[in-house]
């Protein structure tokens, strides 16, 4: 079960590294450019992209109540 635990913090970490990253570039892209726009062809990424966004929510959700779980002990 340790091992599992840590696979699972180890993705979501790492999905929630790139989403911030992603958001930087987004970011500097709007201030070099003024908008920003992106499409996605490929239906597969499409679909990984919107599961690995639902596992990221929630491993977000996960880790934000399990904090706020800690402070009330």
């Amino acid at each position: 079960m340790r091992r599992f635990r840590q696979v699972f913090h180890g993705f979501g970490l790492s999905c929630l590294a790139g989403a911030v990253i992603l958001q930087v570039l987004v970011f500097f892209d709007i201030g070099a450019q003024g908008y920003f726009f992106a499409v996605e062809q490929n239906q597969m990424i499409l679909n990984a992209e919107i599961a690995l966004t639902g596992f990221t929510v929630a491993y977000f959700v996960f880790m934000y109540l399990r904090f706020i779980r800690s402070l009330k002990r």
